[in-house]
């Protein structure tokens, strides 16, 4: 397995998030990344390789431009309005909700920052976007590599911030660029007729299934916690199949908080049936361990040995496929539960 990793990751490393109702550490920090490379060197799993540049013709196919624009220049505005903002994270603080404008992008930097976010508990650093544009490229390279006919059928993308809360035009979950569309995208320009994203994050993948909510080339399932209860919470409902194009091309499973691996592998049995009748060229598999039963914000009960598991029953699939690294918040497991996912699928 070629696993392409961020060596910039560390540049995003917000101080604090809102979460909750108060100010807290950031429960998305730079030491989930390195658990994850010492336990794959640990093991021998895959082969590391830093990505080349972001392609960001592609990266602005998937997000818009204006927001691709903001990202890279917002933490220099941060700076302008005042250089002792060097020692603050951006967080924003007001959002057009229902009814109001979203097509004009004000002079107001406050007011720019909510117009691309959906929470307060997303950080933006001095490193954000050189460390999400790098994550973006691992992706893209991840695909490309398996598409290519003559590598590996099986890639990953190792880094993070994650992506798949990120939508065509917002940031939020600790999401600020789409990892898992940008791999779909890719699979899909090097000549995938039909692309499946399968997210196995405890949260629902909204960035994903909105942006691909109206194609019928790019399949979106996800098996994630009830959104009665959990964050996103306003996407991620069973009634939600997709629209136009793309009406029968989205599956959400959301589950009980406490689902334990036999409710949640039911649930997964039931979405690998659907990517079965979709008959995709090609897969991305959204991973995320933060279903562990030790994770601090999320409920569900996998433990460490289920991923030995989780990665053998994807194997079965026989799908090139891509692997994108997305939320896992108990640090000093997420290395275990990674490498677990993906010896079983190597084994």
């Amino acid at each position: 397995m070629l696993i392409f990793h961020n060596p910039v990751h560390g540049k995003h490393d917000g101080r604090q998030e809102m979460f909750r109702g108060r100010l807290v550490p950031c429960h998305e920090t730079p030491a989930r990344l390195e658990y994850v490379l010492d336990a794959l060197r640990e093991r021998g799993i895959g082969t590391l390789r830093a990505p080349a540049a972001p392609d960001l013709d592609l990266i602005r196919r998937v997000h818009s431009p204006r927001y691709v624009d903001f990202l890279q220049r917002a933490w220099a505005d941060w700076i302008a309005l005042d250089p002792a903002n060097a020692e603050l994270d951006i967080l924003p603080s007001v959002w057009p909700v229902r009814g109001f404008r979203h097509d004009i992008s004000p002079s107001n930097f406050a007011a720019r920052v909510g117009l691309f976010s959906f929470d307060s508990g997303s950080p933006l650093t001095a490193g954000t976007w050189e460390a999400a544009a790098a994550g973006a490229a691992c992706a893209i390279d991840a695909a490309r590599a398996v598409s290519s006919g003559h590598g590996p059928r099986t890639a990953m993308a190792l880094t993070r911030p994650p992506g798949h809360h990120a939508g065509a035009d917002f940031f939020g979950g600790y999401c600020f660029l789409n990892n898992a569309a940008l791999a779909a995208q890719a699979l899909r320009e090097a000549g995938a007729e039909r692309v499946a994203v399968l997210d196995i994050d405890y949260h629902h993948g909204n960035g994903t299934q909105s942006l691909f909510y109206e194609r019928g080339d790019v399949l979106t399932v996800s098996v994630h916690g009830d959104p009665t209860t959990e964050y996103p919470f306003f996407l991620g409902y069973a009634d939600e199949p997709g629209q136009g194009a793309g009406l029968g091309a989205n599956l959400n499973l959301p589950l009980a908080a406490g689902t334990d691996f036999a409710g949640w592998t039911e649930a997964l049995e039931q979405g690998l049936a659907a990517i079965g009748r979709f008959k995709p060229d090609a897969l991305v598999i959204a991973l995320g361990v933060d279903t562990y039963e030790g994770d601090p914000i999320s409920k569900f009960k996998l433990r460490s040995a289920d991923y030995l598991r989780v990665g053998a029953r994807l194997a079965r699939l026989g799908l090139p496929a891509v692997f994108t690294m997305e939320g896992g918040y108990a640090v000093a497991e997420v290395g275990v539960n990674v490498a677990n996912v993906l010896e079983g699928y190597a084994g």
